[in-house]
């Protein structure tokens, strides 16, 4: 494939050069800023060579090339543009972007981009520590080791550090989405699981200390694990930070200004924030495991069924913030396993998509965009293939429903987020060989429920061919 000229089309489909404010990428995507997002012609684009699908989210025009490609698109469509060479890994430039798709979002959206932006660079430390949960609690159901072994001590302190100094870890990448010291952001989520307070992580049963200061009742209590504090200690600190700096000279700025946004802010969180946070976060995770117990089966149709279109809109970056409460709060997150059958149901009815259709390059696309979803990654297909018809997208919901429904049923749950489809049995498997199996038997339902109904429901092509 020649690169530069696919490149070189797309800057005139898109508009032109001077249509483009900004471009970055992720793993599958070219993520586009437009002054005027009607000038793309969208039917043209989606014909150039190695584009699978086209769509508009999040502030951004985003055209699927798929992983490796996109990189090698995005350098020449950079280059075009002169938009330089960065890409996501940081820099100038993604910052730009970052801000000039924020403006053309929603209020909703906006708040579900910040949060995807601040929870997705700790997914790793999550998974880690969800797959040494998994090796620790091998180790201990089938004794492959005393009780009183170090592996038992080690793994325990390994597995538990990512959810005990959670606060710090979002507290660092909070302050670099809001605009402030990540550093000071650190310093509060460490104030916040200070050694001087109860750490309730380790000491569930355990009373916390109250003391008197300034006529309240303040309990010694830590925040270790939770989520919503954090949140807004650290929103409330960059505007300290940021009021602070405007004032001080800039000759005592690096004196003054952590000092003062500190103290100010770390009585906040002690006396108000935290508390209060403390509550929020509580009434959702509960009003969440209420429902999930109550409604049970019912609930597992409509947010299995729902969760793609949920997708669409960006807002489902966010929920990662939600898997993080209910992990702190339960020890495990149940709504994960519902987001997977959501998933592998789109897989499924892209690859019945594939018998179905006529068109040489939607079958070309089809089986490695479902595959993609198979594994978590669900754009390709969603956008390339299923949502292209409508038809196949009701069949993948009708599918992720079923699969919810099964997996709510059987109770199937994981001990970390970011991982859905076939990565997911890993953060599964400390729960059981019986949760295990349930999820596969739920990975069929879903698949091959949405297969069945996409075949079922079938294809308009020609409607497809006129747009």
């Amino acid at each position: 494939m020649d690169t530069k000229k696919v490149a070189h089309e797309l800057v005139d489909l898109l508009g032109g050069a001077d249509n483009v404010v900004s471009a970055t990428h992720c793993a599958t995507r070219l993520r586009i800023v437009l002054n005027d997002d009607d000038k793309p012609d969208k039917s043209q684009i989606e014909e150039l060579d190695g584009v699978k699908g086209v769509f508009k989210a999040s502030g951004q025009y985003q055209v699927i090339f798929g992983t490796g490609l996109v990189n090698k698109v995005y350098a020449e469509f950079a280059e075009l543009t002169g938009l330089g060479t960065k890409d996501t890994d940081g820099g100038e430039k993604q910052v730009d972007h970052a801000d000039a798709a924020k403006k053309k979002m929603n209020p909703l959206a906006r708040i579900a981009r910040t949060l995807s932006n601040i929870f997705v660079p700790i997914i790793p430390a999550i998974v880690a520590s969800g797959l040494l949960m998994g090796l620790l609690g091998m180790l201990q159901a089938f004794e492959l080791v005393p009780p009183d072994s170090p592996w038992i001590l080690f793994l325990d302190m390994f597995s538990s550090a990512a959810f005990i100094i959670l606060p710090i870890l979002i507290g660092f990448s909070a302050a670099k989405e809001f605009g402030a010291n990540p550093y000071l952001g650190a310093v509060l989520g460490g104030i916040m699981t200070h050694p001087a307070l109860l750490n309730p992580w380790t000491l569930a049963d355990a009373e916390p200390e109250t003391i008197q200061f300034l006529g309240m009742n303040v309990d010694l209590l830590g925040y270790q694990g939770t989520v919503i504090p954090i949140l807004l200690v650290v929103y409330i600190m960059s505007k300290i930070e940021r009021g602070v700096r405007k004032v001080v000279p800039n000759a005592i700025d690096l004196l003054v200004t952590p000092f003062v946004t500190v103290i100010v802010t770390g009585f906040i969180a002690m006396l108000f924030v935290g508390p209060l946070g403390t509550m929020i976060g509580n009434g959702l995770t509960w009003g969440l495991d209420y429902i999930y117990n109550t409604a049970g089966i019912f609930a597992g149709l409509l947010f299995g069924g729902l969760y793609s279109t949920i997708v669409i809109t960006g807002v489902h970056h966010s929920f990662h913030a939600i898997e993080a409460a209910l992990i702190a709060d339960f020890g495990m997150n149940f709504l994960l396993p519902i987001w997977a059958m959501a998933n592998v149901a789109q897989g499924g009815a892209g690859l019945a998509v594939f018998f179905l259709t006529k068109n040489p390059k939607v079958k070309e696309i089809a089986i490695p965009a479902s595959f993609s979803a198979f594994l978590g990654i669900t754009e390709p297909v969603i956008f390339g293939v299923n949502l292209r018809f409508m038809r196949p997208f009701i069949g993948a919901a009708i599918g992720g429903a079923l699969g919810g429904a099964y997996v709510v049923f059987t109770n199937v749950v994981t001990n970390a987020y970011g991982l859905t489809g076939i990565p997911m049995f890993a953060i599964a498997a400390p729960f059981g060989t019986a949760n295990i199996i349930n999820y596969a038997i739920g990975i069929l339902i879903a698949a091959g429920g949405a297969f069945v109904a996409t075949l079922l429901l079938g294809l308009k092509e020609d409607a497809e061919k006129k747009k």
